[in-house]
């Protein structure tokens, strides 16, 4: 009965999960804090990461372990392996500026052909531009470009600056997957190559990168550090979305909808995506396909937004909501409140539209949050299949799944089924996934645990009333 670890290195945090290779059960988990801000010293990630798995029980039972994180964020280092400057985390936008500059040297069609994305603000390559021009010194000494996930693996398996590491500065021994490279914007998901002209022209010369391991593959093991046994297999990684793929067990035809702070819909499909357009990012997943993104600003917040002007929390929230018809009597909720990616209108605000003395109730507008949140994931929903993929079901995560409320909805306007597994940590779980391959040599079927299925109840009216709006954000 051997146990693996999965690893989700988030934005806000560090969690570990232990499951027993052979049935899937969780046996124990442990978190740790990442520290807030969009700059982050990489050595912070480690820190948390040694204290989340002692707060696990530690690893002397475990055979294998991979981690998931965060995507895109900038780790780079210099000649000697250390961290040159703190890492540019997905969130940090000043590398806006530098997504424009490469969109028009190089076009937005040739960037999504080349790989599968136009790049914005989040890609690691347009931090790499804000370096070249901006700290140009910094720049200059980057021998090496790795993604946070990446940096934690080289660490576990003992490899760093000469005298923080058993092994030390080899830069060739970085390995990345699949979906975590994807988010690059200098690597092709249709070719699995690296584009190293893209990269000379963010950075302003060539460097080391990741080597990309393949689904299942182990890249090493373990060295023998602090509160880490030597001898554990180490899995390739994966970007958070692909990790929760994984956890998820999602398979070509599936849909995932997170409703966490923002949204994204992502699927899993069996060819390449490149939209020029921008709305539909082509990454990778990290069972060997694809996972076509689409990412919203505007989810969960919303419901937090409503449920404090009507004094109530998320529970009262959907009660209210359930009780009112669909289409809330005409009542929209644009829910554009710090403006939106998806579509693209960064200084857009929210706007509640159709009062009248009869709408204006507080069951309408409840419906109206609820359906107004899910509507913009169903314009992203959109997106996604206007590329050709098929959405046979919807798996419903994050926060707010478990409304019921919300599941209803989501019947109503994604027009396909929807699944609500039960709330657990997809990225970490996912992670445990990699891990059990690496050490089996084949990916575990375990079972996820439902908590709601609904069939397509699809209410035509809800989607016209919100598009009719569309035009005037």
């Amino acid at each position: 009965m051997p146990f693996v670890a999965g690893v989700d290195s988030s934005t806000q945090s560090c969690k570990v999960v232990i499951r027993d290779a052979d049935t899937g059960a969780v046996v124990r988990t442990g978190r740790a804090s990442h520290p807030a801000g969009t700059e982050v010293p990489p050595a912070a990630w480690w820190d948390a990461l040694q204290t989340a798995i002692a707060d696990a029980g530690g690893l002397d039972d475990v055979a294998a372990i991979s981690v998931g994180g965060q995507q895109h964020g900038m780790v780079v280092l210099d000649a000697e392996g250390r961290v040159i400057r703190d890492a540019l985390l997905w969130n940090d936008t000043r590398s806006a500026r530098a997504a424009r500059d490469l969109i028009e040297e190089f076009g937005a069609a040739e960037l999504a052909r080349r790989t599968g994305s136009v790049p914005v603000a989040s890609f690691t390559a347009t931090k790499l531009r804000w370096l070249r021009d901006a700290e140009p010194e910094n720049a200059a000494r980057v021998a090496a470009v790795a993604l946070p996930h990446d940096w934690l693996s080289w660490r576990l398996r003992g490899y760093g600056p000469a005298d923080e590491s058993p092994l030390g500065p080899v830069l060739e021994a970085l390995a990345t997957d699949r979906s975590d490279a994807s988010g690059t914007s200098y690597w092709s998901p249709a070719t699995g190559d690296y584009d190293r002209e893209l990269l000379v022209a963010s950075l302003g010369h060539d460097a080391v990168l990741p080597r990309i391991a393949g689904p299942g593959e182990s890249i090493g093991e373990t060295v023998a550090l602090p509160g880490i046994p030597a001898g554990i297999l180490v899995g390739p990684g994966a970007g958070d979305n692909a990790a929760a793929a994984l956890g998820l067990g999602a398979v070509a035809g599936d849909v995932v909808v997170s409703i966490g702070t923002s949204g994204t819909v992502f699927a899993v499909t069996d060819r390449p995506i490149a939209d020029e357009t921008g709305t539909v990012a082509g990454f990778a997943d990290a069972s060997g396909v694809y996972l076509p993104l689409v990412a919203t600003l505007n989810a969960a917040r919303v419901l937090d937004s409503v449920s404090r002007l009507l004094g109530v929390d998320h529970d009262a929230l959907g009660e209210l909501a359930l009780a009112a018809e669909p289409g809330s009597a005409g009542l929209v909720l644009q829910p554009y409140f710090e403006g939106e990616r998806t579509p693209n209108l960064p200084d857009a605000t929210a706007t509640l539209f159709g009062m009248t003395l009869a709408s204006t109730t507080r069951e309408n507008l409840a419906r109206a949050a609820v359906e107004g949140m899910l509507c913009g994931l169903a314009d992203g929903l959109d997106a996604v299949r206007r590329l050709g993929v098929t959405a046979a079901r919807v798996l419903l995560v994050g926060g707010a799944a478990a409304n019921p409320a919300v599941s209803r909805v989501a019947s109503e306007v994604f027009d396909a089924a929807v699944v609500v597994p039960e709330p657990g940590e997809y990225v970490a779980l996912g992670a445990t996934v990699q891990a059990a391959w690496a050490l089996t040599g084949s990916r575990p079927a375990w079972t996820v645990a439902t908590l709601a299925r609904l069939d397509a109840s699809t209410v035509p009216l809800i989607r016209e009333q919100y598009a009719a709006h569309a035009a005037t954000a």
